[in-house]
C-alpha cells in the first residue's frame, strides 16, 4: 500500500482498493449498526448467510495475519480447518488487527488492508448470486458478487466447517 493511501479513511481505503481490483461495489452508509451478521442482514435486507464475516487471525505456524470469508450464517471451526487444510490459526489480538488491516473489529473488510493478508472463501458464500461486505465501518456495506470477490482477492475457497 502506498503511503499516500495509508492517508485514507477506512472507508476510501475500500474503495480504492475496488477501483484497483476491478470491483464495481457502491458503499452503503446504513442508519443502523452492520457490526454483526445479523445487524447487517437486518440492514441489508438479506439472509445471514450472504454477509460476509471478515475474520482475522494469526497463522501459527507464520504468525502472519490471516484472513477467512466466512458466512454469516457459520462459525469457523479452526480445529476442522487445520485438521483438513494444514492451516492451523490462532485469534489474533484487536490491536494487530488494527494497526496492521487499518480496521477495528466489526468494521474489518475483505479489500483495503494496510498490509496484504492471504485470504481463504468460505464456499458456501459461493452459492449466492450476491452478498454483503463490511466497507471499513461498523455502519457501512457493499454488495458484490462472491465469485468475483474471490477471483479478485485471491482467495482460496475452502469449507470452514465440518460437513
Amino acid at each position: 500500500m502506498s503511503e499516500d493511501s495509508k492517508k485514507l479513511s477506512s472507508l476510501e481505503r475500500v474503495e480504492q482498493a475496488a477501483r484497483d481490483l476491478g470491483l464495481d461495489i457502491v458503499i452503503k452508509r446504513m442508519e443502523q449498526s452492520t457490526r454483526t451478521a445479523e445487524e447487517a442482514a437486518n440492514a441489508a435486507g438479506c439472509a445471514v448467510g450472504q454477509i460476509v464475516k471478515s475474520l482475522v487471525f494469526v497463522n501459527a505456524e507464520t504468525h502472519g495475519l490471516t484472513l477467512l470469508l466466512i458466512s454469516g450464517a457459520h462459525n469457523a471451526d479452526t480445529a476442522y480447518i487445520a485438521t483438513t487444510y494444514g492451516l492451523r490459526l490462532k485469534r489474533a489480538d484487536i490491536d494487530r488487527v488494527r494497526d496492521e488491516t487499518g480496521f477495528a473489529i466489526g468494521g474489518v473488510g475483505p479489500i483495503g488492508h494496510r498490509v496484504k493478508l492471504p485470504v481463504f472463501i468460505d464456499e458456501s458464500l459461493l452459492g449466492y448470486d450476491q452478498v454483503w461486505c463490511a466497507a471499513g465501518r461498523p455502519d457501512s456495506i457493499f454488495a458484490c458478487d462472491p465469485k468475483t470477490l474471490a477471483e479478485k482477492t485471491g482467495a482460496q475457497i475452502i469449507r470452514v466447517k465440518a460437513a
